[in-house]
C-alpha cells in the first residue's frame, strides 16, 4: 500500500517575532489527494505555534502531550519539550508514533523527533517535512541577505521549496507569535482555502 506523502513547515526567528509556515499539500504516489491540510497550530493563545510533518493522528496525540507539559510548566518551551521527548521515547505506545514536530515561542525555535532529539538550531530556523532542506536554505539566505519580516522569510522559503519539491504546493498556512510590544498573533492563509487533512 503507497504511503502518503507531504508537508513542509518551516519556521523563522527574526527581530523578537518568530513566525511558522506550513504548506497545505497531501500526496499518494504521484497523486495529489488534498491541497489544503492545516498542519501548523497556535497554543497558549498564540504564545507558542508548532508544525508538525508525519500522520496527522500521532502528530495530535503528541501536540496534545506537548500543550499538556506546556501548561503544567507555565509556558517554559524547553520543559515541556523535555519532558514530551521523554514520554515519547519512553512509552511503549508513543514510541511507535511516526511524527516530527517543531514547536517555537518569541524566543526560540526547537525541533522534536522520536529519536529523543531536541535540537535548537544555530540559525533562528528550522524545517521539516519534505521540502524542509530546500525552504531551510531559502530561509537562511534572506535571512542573511534581505530585510525581510519573519513571516515573510517562512512565506517566500516554502514557496521557493515548492518550485523544487513536488510534494510541496506553495499553499501556506502561516502563524506568528506575538513579540511582546502589542502585536498579536494572526493567521494568513496563502494561496487557497485551508481545511484539516487526514495526513500531513
Amino acid at each position: 500500500m503507497e504511503r502518503m506523502h507531504g508537508t513542509t513547515i518551516i519556521a523563522v526567528h527574526r527581530d523578537g517575532v518568530t513566525a511558522i509556515a506550513g504548506d497545505g499539500q497531501v500526496t499518494l504516489g504521484d497523486t495529489i489527494v488534498k491541497k489544503g491540510s492545516v498542519k501548523v497550530r497556535s497554543l497558549m493563545d498564540g504564545k507558542v505555534v508548532t508544525g508538525f510533518a508525519g500522520a496527522v493522528s500521532d502528530a495530535f496525540t503528541l501536540l496534545e502531550k506537548f500543550e499538556g507539559y506546556l501548561t503544567s510548566y507555565r509556558g517554559n518551551l524547553l520543559k515541556a519539550a523535555v519532558e514530551t521527548v521523554k514520554e515519547w521515547r519512553t512509552d511503549k505506545m508513543l514510541r511507535n508514533l511516526e511524527a516530527m514536530l517543531i514547536v517555537a515561542d518569541s524566543e526560540q525555535i526547537l525541533t522534536l523527533s522520536g529519536a529523543g532529539d531536541i535540537i535548537a538550531p544555530d540559525d533562528p530556523i528550522a524545517a521539516v517535512g519534505s521540502g524542509g532542506p530546500y525552504a531551510q536554505a531559502a530561509a537562511t539566505a534572506l535571512l542573511r541577505h534581505s530585510d525581510m519580516g519573519a513571516a515573510e522569510i517562512a512565506e517566500t522559503a516554502l514557496k521557493i521549496a515548492a518550485e523544487i519539491d513536488i510534494y510541496t504546493s506553495g499553499t501556506a498556512t502561516v502563524l506568528r507569535v506575538p513579540n511582546g510590544e502589542g502585536d498579536e498573533s494572526d493567521e494568513e492563509i496563502i494561496e487557497g482555502d485551508v481545511n484539516e487533512g487526514d495526513r500531513a
